[in-house]
């Protein structure tokens, strides 16, 4: 028999080898950049033609290379910072120079321009397939040129595995901010397709990342610069009113690498623990620098997992860092995370008390007779407000009755005309109908649905509300207990399913239109998503500042909300982009269903709650949400009768 173990062509392990480092123009991206900013440079430019699948170029004034070294550079594990074991575990540059560059000239072309400062003349040098094909003297300035062509031209299988442009430009500009984040020191510039994307001047690390995040953060950082034997940990965190509903702007640089890790991410959000709420996240740029013998870099081919000697001391200095900067800024719990987000906004929780609202407040009836002497027991009745639970309802039929005695016994007295409005305020306080709601945009079926369709509820029965947060439903042998967000949830996805398909969803058009500016990153994957916003009911455009034009929002996005609600919702389909077992399409649709539902904590009318159970039962599917969360719970008069014994 013959020997079947034979070693594999150059050009085919290199190929296999650059699929750890390669793996989307994004990586070449990322190693390009981290070999300039090694070399030395203060000015880094990137070029991208066709989302980086044409052309990804990276131009430095760093210090340049030799012709030797210039060839040398693209040969399977070639270094100029490794000459020992000691080496390996003191790394305090960002690549290797040359491990990247052998996995990019084996799955692209490859055209290297390079010049020292004592060089009269540079380097040209093409390579393909892993060979060098050309190679000249040329005229270049200080630095080097590096263009990566037709990425994975050799390996098509691989190329078709990218995802779209705009896909694949986030990607890079994701890893354009990281490294521009890490070295404010350096100038950077980012053009894609002759365009320019970003024009990064020298800078704090504080103006960078406003620069790259925007300038929502310019007011909104506090400065963290803590000190210690083990570590220096500097950088900003954001004030808790920056806390969003998904992970957002968070970044670690362990000795200006970047890194991802939940450990030390855990020890931040603990540090917010009762300044925001338990399912939101705080924002973060955090710069560690420590002894390269503390931690691991080589974990990962991307470098971005790293294990430190000791993580727990990590943990805790990270953790007593923030606590400390949010102490030194007193900042200290103010809001009750418990009540509607929307109470949060009104004026008479954000604005200042004037003295004309004082002198208001203090000739009020009410205000008198809790502040003079014997009078706390005299409480002459207001307007009544909407009743928010079923006792409260109780207690407004009773009103209603009373008033209703006194004016059958007192017709030809001048009080019953006061009377009689305040019935007509009271009926109108309860079963108000005038104020905007998110079931503005619902399209209502009034129509009865069969007992099956409904899954055994009465609809003619009476709904309570428990917390602001369930709904309680008579059933045919027991009761329901609704989720009110979950349930709209659940509506909302399949309107917006329809909608997609369909007939687009009704557009209110803004009386003045909202001009939003946002970051690079956020941009791109707006003008992505346009079309089908467009058949959502949203109508915006872009204008030649770079900025978009809100002119037109559904029915159920509150007037003056519009530039939150597209900026929240771009921030939750930015996180949600890493799920790829759903279309994009698919994840707006699951991003607008969540956003534009009713939240828990919200006070819904009697009408508002049989709607959302009305509609709830006319879905395809009624039980869970579009992510598999129950919307309802069954109990039976077994279940009950037995507890009763």
């Amino acid at each position: 028999m013959s020997d079947i173990i034979q070693l594999l062509p150059d050009h085919l392990a290199n190929q296999i080898a650059a699929g750890e480092v390669i793996q989307r123009p994004a990586s070449a991206v990322k190693e390009l950049l981290e070999n300039a900013v090694d070399a030395g440079a203060t000015s880094v430019q990137l070029i991208i033609e066709d989302a980086g699948k044409a052309l990804v170029q990276v131009i430095d004034n760093g210090k340049g290379m030799s012709a030797t070294d210039a060839r040398m550079a693209f040969e399977r594990h070639a270094t100029s910072k490794i000459k020992s074991i000691e080496d390996l575990f003191n790394i305090r540059t960002m690549g290797f120079r040359g491990e990247a560059l052998a996995s990019i000239a084996a799955v692209a072309q490859v055209e290297l321009k390079t010049r020292r400062a004592e060089d009269e003349l540079g380097t040209r040098i093409f390579i393909e397939n892993s060979k060098v094909t050309d190679q000249e003297p040329v005229n270049h300035p200080v630095g080097t040129s590096i263009a990566m062509k037709n990425v994975f031209f050799n390996v098509p299988a691989r190329r078709n595995f990218l995802k779209s442009n705009s896909t694949e430009l986030r990607n890079i500009i994701d890893e354009f901010t990281r490294v521009a984040m890490a070295f404010p020191n350096v100038q950077f510039t980012m053009h894609s397709n002759g365009q320019q994307v970003f024009f990064l001047e020298k800078g704090s690390a504080k103006q960078r990342i406003v620069q790259l995040l925007g300038n929502q953060y310019n007011a909104k950082l506090v400065a963290i610069n803590d000190d210690t034997d083990y570590m220096v940990i500097r950088g900003f965190i954001g004030k808790p009113d920056t806390a969003r509903k998904t992970r957002g702007d968070q970044y670690f640089f362990v000795n200006n690498r970047f890194i991802k890790s939940a450990y030390l991410n855990h020890a931040v959000t603990n540090a917010y623990d009762n300044l925001i709420a338990k399912d939101s996240y705080p924002s973060y740029v955090l710069y560690i620098d420590l002894d390269p013998t503390e931690v691991d870099i080589n974990v990962h081919p991307t470098k971005q997992e790293i294990k430190f000697t000791d993580e727990k001391i990590a943990y805790a200095f990270v953790q007593a860092a923030i606590k400390h900067g949010l102490a030194q800024f007193s900042l200290s719990p103010s809001l009750d995370f418990s009540l509607n987000a929307d109470i949060q906004q009104l004026d008479a929780v954000h604005q200042p008390v004037t003295d004309g609202m004082t002198e208001k407040v203090q000739s009020s009836k009410l205000f008198q007779a809790f502040s003079q002497k014997n009078q706390a027991h005299i409480i002459e009745p207001d307007t009544p407000a909407p009743a928010s639970n079923f006792t409260g309802w109780q207690q407004t039929k009773e009103q209603n009755k009373e008033i209703q005695k006194s004016i059958a016994g007192q017709k030809d007295n001048p009080q019953t005309e006061v009377w009689q409005s305040e019935l007509s305020k009271l009926r109108n306080s309860f079963f108000d109908t005038s104020s905007k709601t998110a079931f503005e945009g619902f399209d209502h079926e009034h129509r009865p649905a069969s007992k099956e369709a409904r899954f055994g509820w009465l609809p003619n029965t009476p709904l309570i509300q428990l917390h602001n947060t369930y709904i309680v439903a008579s059933s045919t042998d027991g009761y329901m207990l609704i989720h009110q967000h979950n349930a709209h949830e659940r509506i909302m996805y399949e309107q917006l399913s329809k909608a997609i398909h369909g007939k687009a969803v009704a557009t209110q058009q803004n009386l003045f239109p909202v001009s939003i500016m946002l970051s690079p990153a956020d941009t791109v994957l707006l003008a992505e998503i346009l079309p089908d916003l467009k058949q959502l009911g949203y109508q915006i455009e872009p204008d030649d500042s770079g900025a978009f034009i809100i002119k037109g929002t559904p029915a159920d996005v509150e007037i003056g909300n519009e530039q939150k609600q597209v900026e929240d919702m771009l921030e939750r389909l930015k996180h949600f982009n890493s799920d790829i077992k759903f279309s994009k399409r698919e994840k707006l649709i699951r991003t607008l269903a969540y956003q534009q539902s009713i939240k828990t904590g919200r006070y819904l009318t009697e009408k508002e709650m049989t709607a959302v159970v009305e509609q709830l039962f006319l879905c395809a599917t009624p039980n869970t949400t579009p992510g598999g969360q129950p919307t309802y719970v069954s109990y039976k008069l077994g279940q009950l009768e037995r507890m009763f014994g």
